[in-house]
């Protein structure tokens, strides 16, 4: 089978390899349809390794790394609630869907409508971690929240925060988001460093999503802003296993930093594709950007430099 691999740090290279055995208890194969860029995938893809691990465990040179938002065709199961030819979404356990056979957990992918193309499916990953994290926060609503990163993520926590109830949202990015800002609900959108930003702003969010991820600096202006007695959801993946947080103000503050990985996966993703059922819009405005499979290099480096006005970038399979 066809596959792609990192050879270097942003450089993939075509290969191929066996096509998958049956699938042990519980998994299944997919022929994979789609795939979604996440910024998680974004520091693999520039050469960097799993927090902690030594250069033996660096993931260069792994068939279909990096890359975990995927659809695709069941093709083989041993799971009890999939069959073959059903189309899914989900997660690729091993973070190898640039490939094009995949073997996850059935319980990490559900089946999605029957009337969507795979490309805009695949969004239904993404917005199913963000509406476990906002159901994570309990009751959102009437208060004022800031969402640091507008990126993809940031979109969509500002769109299903907005349908919860929140009071003002506004978004923070370097990128001048204006436009597909106000589209996705944010009230005021801010072009600017989260840094810049926490140190002039009046708003003291009693709410404040840290959706840049990656590094302690962001944390740390979210804390700064945040009202007292607030509360700091952190999304993301770290860099870095250890990170250096204001503690002391943290405390003063009476914050509270709450972050979770998503679990209950397929209910999650049926919420999402609920969800995205009740919103067309998403279906026609999340995802910006689609290229083929061959084009997975541009894809990452288009991702790693959002326009202002770029949302989800989307690799469709071949």
């Amino acid at each position: 089978m066809w596959a792609y691999r990192l050879a270097g740090p942003g450089r993939f290279e075509r290969c191929s390899v066996a096509e998958p055995e049956e699938p042990g208890p519980g998994r299944v194969v997919l022929r994979t349809t789609s795939g979604g860029i996440c910024g998680s995938d974004l520091p693999f893809f520039q050469g960097a390794t799993t927090p902690g691990s030594t250069s033996k465990e660096s993931m260069f040179g792994v068939p279909g790394f990096p890359l975990h938002e995927i659809t695709g065709r069941v093709v083989a199961s041993a799971h009890p609630d999939h069959e073959v030819g059903d189309e899914v979404v989900g997660w690729a356990s091993r973070t190898d869907g640039v490939a094009e056979y995949v073997v996850t957990s059935g319980d990490e992918v559900a089946r999605y409508r029957a009337d969507l193309k795979p490309e805009t499916a695949v969004a239904i990953q993404p917005l199913a971690c963000v509406l476990y994290a906002v159901e994570k926060m309990g009751e959102v609503a009437g208060k004022n929240v800031a969402v640091l990163g507008l990126g993809p993520i940031g979109l969509l926590f500002a769109h299903v925060l907005r349908d919860r109830g929140a009071g003002r949202i506004v978004g923070v990015d370097r990128v001048n988001r204006t436009a597909i800002g106000t589209r996705f609900g944010v009230d005021e959108v801010v072009w600017s460093s989260s840094d810049r930003w926490a140190r002039d702003t009046t708003l003291e969010p009693e709410l404040v999503v840290e959706c840049i991820g990656h590094q302690a600096g962001t944390v740390n202006d979210a804390i700064q802003a945040a009202a007292f007695g607030g509360e700091i959801y952190l999304f993301g993946v770290a860099d870095e296993a250890s990170q250096s947080v204001n503690l002391r103000r943290l405390q003063r503050k009476n914050l509270t930093l709450r972050s979770a990985i998503t679990v209950d996966r397929r209910r999650m993703l049926g919420a999402a594709d609920a969800y995205l059922a009740a919103h067309p819009e998403l279906e026609t405005g999340y995802v910006t950007d689609v290229l083929h499979a061959v084009e997975i290099e541009a894809a990452y480096r288009r991702a790693l430099n959002p326009t202002p006005e770029q949302g989800k970038v989307v690799v469709r399979m071949p």
